[in-house]
């Protein structure tokens, strides 16, 4: 298939990308290139630098080409930004998401994986995690991709729109020459790294009083190559049958890691001294966040292949050895 990967510079879309070229798939990536690098757009895949909120070229792009679908990564991601600049994100998120939506159907594609998250569970009732649980997000992050999955549902039932909606927890790790590296660095295994570095001083810990074994967070780790693996699986899933389709899926390891084990464990990979900070708690950080997977492993036949913290941690660990500077390196 041909695919426009929208955020294809990013993190996750920047490997996602290179799965599908690995898969065989003919890859355009769209990036602002904003907060994403060119380093990280596979080799093989064409990029056009554009924003998706660009409605002239984006209905330029599917004139032109032949696209079979859209998988959609490009977005505002950090909670505690979110909760300083709601309107950020509202726009980003959901109002740019909205207008590709309708540029999609009105050019025929209606094949649409979108890159969502656990942040739309808010506090969640139970763990692990379940699809099925009530989604009350508790930041406007969260609430901004909630409102996207709701549109999903009536562009589904009313368009004929085939989505999968996929909720993942904490990507994390590197593979195949992609790591994280962000211009504005908000995820915590990234930073820890930067210490052990020397690039920061120290990591900040927000809150110690959760209701917690150790007091701090508490997340799922998933590895970025296992991520990948998922998208595929499910984007590739829409392509079979001529039903509309609605595809949810959590993606995580079912096992969760406080922020002080997480530093703890970074310190045996690394075998460096990083120094934390103790913070007050950020508005809007759930104490708990671990999924259940079970239905996309049941349904797709999904795996993860990297499901030890420590592991994880070493091949972020050493793409940040080879890439100093990130991207800049």
């Amino acid at each position: 298939m041909r695919i426009l990967v929208t955020g294809g510079a990013g993190y996750i879309g920047g490997a996602v990308a290179a799965e599908l070229v690995n898969c065989g798939h003919d890859v355009i990536v769209l990036d602002n290139l904003s907060s994403g690098h060119r380093g990280a757009v596979p080799k093989q895949a064409t990029l056009i630098h554009a924003d998706v909120g660009d409605r002239v070229r984006l209905g330029q792009l599917f004139a032109a080409s032949e696209i079979d679908g859209v998988m959609h990564f490009a977005a505002s991601i950090d909670v505690r930004e979110s909760m300083l600049a709601p309107a950020t994100y509202f726009r980003n998120n959901a109002v740019n998401t909205l207008n590709l939506i309708e540029l999609m159907l009105e050019y025929g594609i209606t094949k649409f994986l979108f890159s969502s998250t656990a942040a739309i569970y808010g506090t969640p009732s139970q763990v692990p995690i379940t699809e099925s649980l009530t989604l009350k997000p508790t930041n406007p992050y969260g609430e901004s991709k909630l409102v996207v999955e709701q549109m999903l549902q009536w562009f589904g039932r009313l368009h004929g729109l085939r989505y999968a909606s996929l909720r993942y927890f904490n990507a994390a790790g590197a593979f195949d020459g992609h790591g994280e590296d962000h211009r504005s660095e908000s995820h915590l295994i990234p930073l820890v790294l930067e210490a052990a570095n020397g690039k920061r001083e120290s990591v900040s810990i927000y809150g110690t009083d959760y209701e917690t074994h150790d007091g701090t967070c508490v997340r799922d780790y998933v590895h970025i190559s296992d991520l990948a693996c998922a998208h595929v699986l499910a984007f590739e899933k829409l392509g079979k049958g001529q039903e509309p389709e609605r595809l949810v899926y959590n993606l995580g390891n079912s096992r969760g890691y406080s922020v002080r084990e997480v530093i703890d464990v970074s310190r045996r990979v690394t075998g460096r001294k990083i120094c934390f900070k103790e913070e007050p708690r950020r508005p809007g950080d759930p104490p708990i966040l671990i999924a259940s997977s079970e239905q996309i492993k049941r349904e797709l036949g999904w795996k993860p292949k990297v499901t030890e913290l420590e592991l994880i941690i070493q091949s972020a660990w050493e793409w940040r050895q080879r890439n100093p500077d990130g991207y800049a390196s």
